[in-house]
């Protein structure tokens, strides 16, 4: 074999291998699965004008407190669950604020111990922290269900960002076929 042969052999390996390693690696994030999504609304809100407050602890013993510097988007936003259907691990730059208006929404969060996951059923709300906090809402149930979402997130950010598998939770596949969807 000539040193020619042997040069171009020393450089094709190391490429087959790199090839190789990225035709093999598993797709990390989890996009969602049978869900239909609607933004019901969306509107601006220039800096300072998220500055919330109501001290009326005296009277209704309530107070709010919030306080947003730089622009923001605020989403309202419609989420329709198939039974089996479901978010994806994912996150989002802001806040949720989140109802129940139809079904039983399970939903896991990566940072619980053992992703223990939390029921919230018809009427039932729950917030949602995002800024990195990665989680995953599931219709288990036999019905369809409904989310309706307040979004609140830095001015012309992306609304949802896909998140990798949790280690510590369970790995969900989507049914085939996929979940028809609900009636409207």
């Amino acid at each position: 074999m000539n040193t020619l042969t042997q040069f171009k052999k020393i450089l094709i390996l190391p490429l087959l291998i790199a090839l190789s390693l990225v035709v093999a690696a598993p797709a990390r994030a989890t996009p969602s699965c049978g869900l239909t999504t609607v933004i019901l609304a969306l509107e601006h809100f220039p800096s300072g004008s998220l500055d919330l407050m109501c001290n009326e602890f005296q009277q209704y013993g309530w107070d709010l407190k919030t306080k947003v510097k730089g622009d923001s988007d605020v989403y309202i936003v419609q989420n329709t669950f198939p039974p089996g259907a479901d978010t994806g691990w994912h996150t989002h730059p802001g806040p949720s604020l989140v109802t129940v208006t139809a079904g039983t929404i399970t939903v896991y969060e990566a940072d619980a111990p053992n992703c223990t996951p939390k029921i919230y059923n018809t009427g039932d709300s729950f917030t949602d922290l995002g800024c990195g906090d990665v989680h995953l809402l599931r219709n288990e149930g036999l019905v369809c269900a409904v989310t309706i979402a307040v979004q609140i997130i830095p001015a012309g950010q992306i609304r949802r960002t896909d998140a990798d598998q949790p280690a510590n939770c369970p790995t969900f596949t989507c049914p085939s076929p996929t979940p028809r969807p609900c009636p409207q």
